[in-house]
């Protein structure tokens, strides 16, 4: 069977609740939606509001307080809000990309110390944190146990390929300025190869049909990993034909929408995961649009979403939502866009209104485009 790109698409959309806003629990979304990018802490809040129908925030904020969702450094060497019962499965995948990434940097290099010492640190440092802690208190700690200077670049490795996780404690986004950070629980760990089949499994379930290449660029694995996991789950897979011949994966007895499906605008958060969950960015992200919206070092505009693929980008302003569309809009797309920003300003409203203000310094390099400010009128 050979899909189309509007079938992958609307596919992307429907297992990412982008379709239609469901009926879901906070921990029910986070079951079909596997995970979702967190470095900005409001991010979570507006990927959820964008996929639960009448999401109410109080509910994240006590999945959270409650360990049922945690925020840790997973995916893409970056920090993921995940289901703590998931949580040793995707770190132990990841433990290889996130150990690489830190103890062959040069910053951990400078340290002088090896990668045997690095691990021989490890117990005492999760030991130390049987509480939350504050980098200041880490680091001090090492270089109390190290009997040295305080060294910034020894737990900054640590905190990344260590199973750790960012203590809530912050107002209205549950993550304030000065993190802190707690040991996981984290027992009887997996090895990492049954890891990587867990996470390509549920990565399928959430982000199929997909390749093996996709996969890679979504958790940021070697194909020399993913490869031997992958012909391991053939049997339990089914195979598909992508647009280009290419080789897709999907697990068995999952629904494919028709490309002609309806899809809803949306306005996205800064680094929603499906604007990273393939090397094919143009399953979302028409490819004259990628670098406007991922800029060169990584960040990821929050993005306007009509009839399912990227249009442009928005962020709050005093009158409203400040909408820039890189290309022309029908009237209809843009009475779409008005509604939604419309319930977001109102979701906004009892919070701090200066989300993403510090990227604003890439607003002065967008292409040209049709802004306009929109949500201003009361939500019906």
């Amino acid at each position: 069977m050979r899909l189309t790109p509007h079938q992958l698409n609307r596919s992307t959309l429907q297992r990412q609740l982008l379709l239609r806003r469901e009926q879901l629990s906070v921990v029910e979304a986070f079951g079909r939606v596997l995970a979702l990018q967190a470095q900005e802490p409001p991010s979570p809040y507006l990927a959820l509001w964008n996929r639960i129908e009448r999401f109410d925030p109080a509910e994240l904020e006590a999945a959270f307080t409650n360990q049922d969702v945690v925020k840790a450094t997973l995916m893409r060497i970056t920090q993921h809000a995940v289901l703590a019962v998931e949580y040793p499965l995707l770190h132990e995948a990841m433990q290889g990309t996130l150990c690489g990434s830190r103890l062959n940097d040069r910053r951990f290099r400078s340290t002088g110390l090896s990668i045997e010492q690095a691990d021989a640190l490890v117990p005492h440092v999760l030991d130390f944190l049987s509480e939350p802690r504050r980098n200041a208190d880490v680091d001090q700690m090492v270089a109390d146990h190290l009997g040295r200077d305080p060294d910034q670049y020894i737990w900054w490795a640590l905190r990344t390929f260590g199973p750790i996780w960012r203590v809530p404690n912050g107002d209205r986004w549950s993550f304030g300025a000065y993190p802190e950070f707690i040991a996981a629980n984290k027992e009887d760990a997996p090895s990492p190869s049954a890891g990587i089949g867990y996470l390509f499994r549920r990565y399928l379930e959430a982000f199929g049909p997909a390749s093996r290449q996709d996969f890679g660029q979504f958790a940021l694995l070697r194909q020399s990993e993913v490869k031997p996991e992958v012909d391991l789950l053939a049997d339990e897979l089914v195979r598909l034909e992508g647009p280009g011949g290419q080789v897709l994966y999907d697990v068995a007895g999952a629904s494919i929408p028709e490309g002609d499906v309806t899809a809803p605008p949306r306005l996205l958060p800064m680094w929603d995961s499906v604007l990273f969950a393939y090397k094919d960015r143009t399953r979302i992200i028409p490819e004259e649009y990628r670098k406007s919206v991922i800029r060169s070092n990584g960040d990821s505009l929050p993005t306007l979403l009509v009839d399912g693929y990227v249009v442009g980008v928005w962020r709050p302003v005093e009158e409203g939502i400040e909408a820039t569309a890189f290309h022309p809009l029908p009237d209809g797309a843009w009475d779409g866009l008005e509604l939604e920003a419309e319930r977001l300003v109102a979701f906004l409203a009892d919070r701090p209104p200066t989300i993403y203000s510090r990227y604003s310094r890439w607003w002065s390099e967008l292409p040209d485009g049709e802004c306009r400010i929109i949500g201003t009128s009361s939500p019906g």
